[in-house]
């Protein structure tokens, strides 16, 4: 099974993540920052994969770290449950509209960290989400996943349909990415042969 549970404590936050990559799109949240919820729902339902995620932050503060730090360790838990990626496509790529919002993934389980975010958000606040910080998600997804990640929302006026259709097509991209090649025989997808950074 190609799953993976870490936990990862700070002086700012305790974050535990549970992933199923050959799941069926539950999730279950407790984080504090509802908005970011509603965006890793997304991940899960059109990726296919089964997500815990349980956070005590300093949100009191503002959501700031909750959320780099929740992108740290599902970072962490996709690369332990990737393994050493054999038999996977390793590429993944989404197109996803909603309304008047288009966003382009695109993801290649590398080992070589590089986040390329294109975003311009047609306003700084989704309710009392701060769109910046899902920069800092994605980084921090990133960084720990060891993977290389284009993000281009190409069109949008609602800031929420912008979001939603990035968070959307990352799922669908990541499920690309992820999913076993049954013609790769159990092979590494790379001519070096390690995936591995």
């Amino acid at each position: 099974m190609r799953q993976a549970a870490v936990t990862r404590n700070t002086n700012e936050t305790k974050i535990t993540v549970d992933v199923n990559l050959d799941g069926s799109g539950k999730c279950q949240l407790d984080t504090g920052v509802p908005f970011l919820e509603h965006m890793i729902e997304q991940i899960a339902r059109h990726g296919r994969v089964d997500i815990t995620v349980n956070a005590d932050g300093d949100n009191h503060i503002d959501d700031h770290h909750t959320v780099e730090d929740i992108g740290i360790t599902l970072g962490q838990a996709l690369a332990q449950a990737l393994g050493d990626k054999k038999g996977i496509y390793r590429y993944g790529h989404a197109y996803v509209p909603l309304d008047e919002a288009l966003s382009r993934v695109v993801i290649d389980f590398s080992g070589r960290p590089m986040l390329t975010y294109n975003v311009e958000y047609t306003r700084a606040l989704i309710g009392r989400f701060d769109v910046d910080l899902f920069r800092e998600f994605f980084q921090g997804l990133v960084n720990h996943a060891q993977m290389t990640l284009h993000i281009d929302n190409l069109r949008g006026i609602n800031a929420h349909h912008q979001a939603e259709t990035i968070f959307k097509a990352f799922g669908r991209a990541l499920r690309s990415a992820a999913e076993l090649d049954p013609r790769a025989n159990g092979e590494i997808p790379s001519t070096k042969g390690t995936l591995q950074g």
